[in-house]
């Protein structure tokens, strides 16, 4: 069973494209990552960071911010666990309707 995330109604259409994105991020960051494209994985854990919350997954937010940290300290390890740990989120989410 999923984590149950309630929507709010104005961003009931924007939120599946919000979350199809984020499932691009991860083919994205694994890819920087197996290229040690560290500053790609930071610009991008920097972008969920800023707008995960907006569209009420403050998760994403968080798993964002570790990512930028993670990349910024050359930490390519943390990152791919950071990497792991969004896209289980993201697995993990049974969106609900008001």
């Amino acid at each position: 069973m999923g984590e149950p995330i309630r929507v709010d109604p104005e961003l009931r259409d924007l939120v599946p494209g919000y979350l199809t994105r984020r499932r691009e991020d991860v083919v994205a960051l694994r890819e920087a990552l197996a290229e040690d494209d560290l500053a790609t994985v930071a610009l991008r854990g920097h972008k969920m960071k800023g707008s995960g919350a907006g569209y009420g997954f403050d998760r994403i937010s968080e798993i964002g911010a570790r990512l930028e940290r993670a990349a910024q300290s050359g930490d390519a390890d943390e990152a791919r666990t950071r990497v792991d740990e969004l896209e289980s989120y993201l697995d993990g989410i049974e969106l609900v309707n008001e």
